[in-house]
């Protein structure tokens, strides 16, 4: 799809309705992306609280014919090397074949009256490009429940790279909706890098 003033407005509206200091955030993702026609986005601004601090963080996904760009920024409180607050931005441009996993897990509520079309009550966007791999191990076990043998360990691999949680009750129904769109732009941009 290419870049049109649409794409482009819409992705500086989102940015600008997270609040959270737009024109770092846009400056850094319009840097990452360039000229590049862009075919989906995602903004989504996170509040976390640390011990006795609130931290706000916003994560910027973009897509593009050949590329996905997560941007993320973080603030940080005055510390030992910097007197004043301050903000942290990075980008990364991964191409959209090294993309190895899309997972979306949707929450529904009552399940047995779901309707086709019915916006999740919550969405998990994970996205994995082998940058970060988690192992979960624990110890393997036989079938007898009097054995002592120690038979090693069984666990799995996981590609872990980014994970977005959207709420409808947090974020709202748009963003859930968009959150839905990426993914799906995501898979059909993978799906069709690999033919």
């Amino acid at each position: 799809m290419a870049k049109t003033s649409t794409t482009t407005q819409g992705l500086r509206a989102a940015i600008e309705r997270s609040g959270y200091y737009p024109a770092l955030v846009a400056e850094a993702v319009e840097a990452a992306v360039g000229g590049e026609p862009m075919s989906s986005y995602l903004v989504h601004q996170e509040t976390t609280f640390d011990a006795n601090e609130v931290r706000r963080h916003v994560t910027v996904l973009v897509l593009t014919d050949t590329r996905f760009i997560v941007s993320h920024t973080d603030e940080q409180a005055a510390d030992t090397t910097s007197p004043t607050p301050y903000a942290t931005t990075s980008t990364e441009s991964v191409k959209i074949g090294r993309i190895s996993s899309v997972v979306l897990s949707r929450v529904v509520a009552n399940p047995e009256k779901y309707v086709p079309g019915t916006l999740p009550r919550e969405v998990v966007l994970t996205i994995g490009w082998g940058a970060v791999s988690r192992i979960d191990l624990e110890p393997a076990a036989c079938g007898d429940p009097n054995c002592e043998a120690d038979h090693g360990y069984t666990g799995s691999s996981t590609a872990d790279d980014l994970s977005l949680r959207v709420s409808e009750a947090g974020d709202g129904p748009e963003t859930v909706r968009q959150a839905l769109a990426f993914a799906q732009a995501l898979s059909e941009a993978i799906a069709d890098a690999g033919r």
